[in-house]
């Protein structure tokens, strides 16, 4: 059964996920994402699976797909459905694409989805210096958002918009030692708050909020999407939560005013305190400080560690980190306004009934997100030997650079090819979101097989790697220009669905099963500041890796699960910078 339909309000796992997603009001003049040719996508999902098949079961499956592609056939058929929804609709893709990665899913948002940003920690190491820096970066965001002068779009989990309602909010959601505060943002006049203004209402919020003895709530958003959907409808019952619920939801976002990271040794504070924004460092720590169905929320520790969490139901990558810059530039230089003479109300403190049921339904979830937390393993780490100059020093591609160099470490740790999948962005097109570029490629593979190999010259080795790199930029291009395969693959198998047809057997074919297992899921976040993203693994033997090239170092996370025995993430990370290495010794040799 398709989740998608049912409506929302009878569906058992129904959950709001608030957005502050811009769309654009030039959207007009944004063109239309393309249906790409049949037999293009087809032709490159085949390509793509010439690395990782062996012959028998590749010629197998090229014969499903030409069953599937004749004229007249099914292929022909649901193409013509995906051209005529393109005509009909804003995006053909994009509402089935969210409902399918994100909304369906019934695994928990931490670590499995909300990406997280660590940003480099502030020069402080006590809260009065916390609160301050927490006054400014509200006031930065409230700055972005009057830039900005709309806010918010698009809907199962589903997704809730708050701010184009009449009445927009005004409020937003400051949570310490596990309670929940409504903070005010704008005065009776509609003016923002001042700096001064938020940090007098942070002063107070910290002054209600001293013991941590509180049941940690935002802990039940930590659960399977299912069990915090059951768990959300026993909450609701209780008009006192009802009321305390709809004031975190409908806050613009969130600011967690965390307590420091545990720090062991300089060499692992990155990483924990990555692993802290990302979850929240377990139940003993800051993750009764979320509320991970919020699209942001801006985590600020009493350290000096900060970054964003944030839901990508409705937000993704680039506009993040557009906002984050904002936030940095407008700290160096802030708004100097005075504060307006007028009292302020109290920040009202949000409260919860909490009966035995609910007492349960918080301690299940404690044990789970436990559970979870320490099973994942997070490394995080700054390679200084050379960025992004490098490569282009020598006309070559540094996101296919470091492309090539991720799938030769993973060979080099489980001298075996994998599926992997690159984020790409679509924002080109009208509604895009995101789409993959696949990898490895017939010139990868190529390259794998000869680099370790001592008689092959360093001639031959760099005439292959030239050639894996071109190949994955000319990946690049296609997919940027709307020419991916998954998104196309993912809309023919929907159109079927749609339609009530059979699954097609191309779809059900081990070949797709595999080439979708992605053991290798990379994003490049470039910024202009010393940040890195950090995301969970697809797969339970997989790696997430996460990238920020700056011009002369490169910032890397790195998450794996410890339940997989094969996979390791310092282990991965060693052998990323090993490997990092020898490339620049392939293209600049020091003998």
């Amino acid at each position: 059964m398709i989740l998608g339909s049912i409506p929302a309000r009878t569906c058992r796992a129904w959950l709001l996920r608030v957005s502050l997603r811009q769309e654009p009001c030039f959207f007009s003049s944004v063109p239309p994402q393309p249906v790409p040719p049949l037999a293009q996508t087809l032709q490159g999902y085949l390509k793509a699976l010439e690395p990782l098949l062996p012959p028998e079961e590749l010629s197998h499956t090229r014969r499903m797909v030409q069953e599937f592609s004749r004229p007249g056939g099914l292929g022909p058929h649901l193409q013509e459905g995906l051209e005529r929804r393109a005509r009909l609709t804003k995006n053909w893709i994009t509402d089935w694409w969210v409902q399918w990665a994100y909304l369906e899913s019934r695994q928990p948002l931490p670590v499995h989805s909300n990406p997280a940003i660590s940003l480099p920690r502030r020069d402080y190491n006590d809260w009065r210096s916390q609160l301050v820096f927490a006054s400014k970066l509200i006031a930065a965001v409230l700055d972005f958002r009057a830039k900005m002068k709309t806010i918010p779009g698009p809907k199962h989990d589903y997704v809730a918009h708050y701010g184009s309602s009449r009445r927009s909010p005004t409020h937003i959601t400051v949570v310490r030692n596990y309670q929940f505060f409504q903070l005010e943002v704008y005065n009776s006049d509609g003016s923002r708050l001042t700096e001064s203004q938020i940090h007098g209402q942070l002063l107070r919020i910290r002054s209600q909020s001293w013991k941590t003895d509180k049941e940690p709530m935002g802990i039940l958003t930590s659960e399977h999407r299912h069990t915090w959907g059951q768990a959300y409808n026993r909450l609701l019952r209780d008009k006192l939560n009802q009321e305390s619920v709809q004031m975190i939801e409908t806050g613009l976002f969130s600011v967690c005013l965390d307590s420091p990271v545990m720090r062991i040794s300089d060499e692992k504070y990155a990483s924990r305190k990555a692993a802290q924004i990302l979850h929240g460092g377990g139940t003993y720590s800051n993750s009764g400080n979320r509320w991970f169905d919020k699209t942001l929320q801006f985590v600020v520790g009493e350290d000096g560690s900060w970054g964003l969490l944030y839901e990508q139901a409705t937000a993704e990558g680039m506009p993040v980190t557009s906002l984050l810059h904002h936030i940095l530039e407008y700290c160096e230089h802030p708004d100097p306004k005075r504060a307006p003479l007028v009292p302020l109300p109290m920040p009202k403190k949000l409260y919860f009934h909490i009966d035995r049921e609910i007492k349960w339904d918080i301690e299940q979830a404690k044990q789970n997100l436990d559970i979870l937390i320490n099973d994942l393993d997070v490394y995080v780490f700054n390679f200084k030997k050379f960025g992004k100059e490098l490569p282009k020093k020598h006309n070559l591609s540094p996101n296919s650079f470091i492309q090539v160099a991720l799938q030769l470490a993973y060979y080099r740790v489980h001298n075996e090819v994998c599926p992997a999948c690159d984020i790409a962005s679509q924002r080109l097109f009208r509604g895009g979101r995101t789409e993959y570029i696949r990898s490895p490629t017939n010139q990868a593979l190529k390259f794998l097989l000869a680099f370790d190999d001592r008689s092959v010259s360093r001639e031959a080795k760099l005439e292959l790697f030239r050639e894996a790199v071109d190949a994955y930029t000319v990946l690049t291009e296609q997919t940027l220009n709307g020419h991916g395969i998954d998104n196309h693959l993912l809309g023919l198998k929907l159109q079927a669905i749609e339609e009530g047809l059979s699954i097609p057997k191309v779809f059900m074919d081990t070949a797709y099963g595999l080439a979708t297992h992605w053991k290798l899921r990379t994003g490049q976040v470039p910024a202009n500041t010393d940040s890195v993203m950090c995301f969970g693994p697809l797969v339970p033997d997989g790696y997430a890796v996460c990238y920020n090239p700056q011009a002369d170092h490169v910032h890397f996370s790195i998450t794996a699960f410890n339940c997989c025995e094969d996979t390791n993430a310092e282990t991965l990370s060693r052998t990323v910078k090993e490997t990092l290495c020898d490339l620049q010794e392939l293209l600049e040799p020091t003998v």
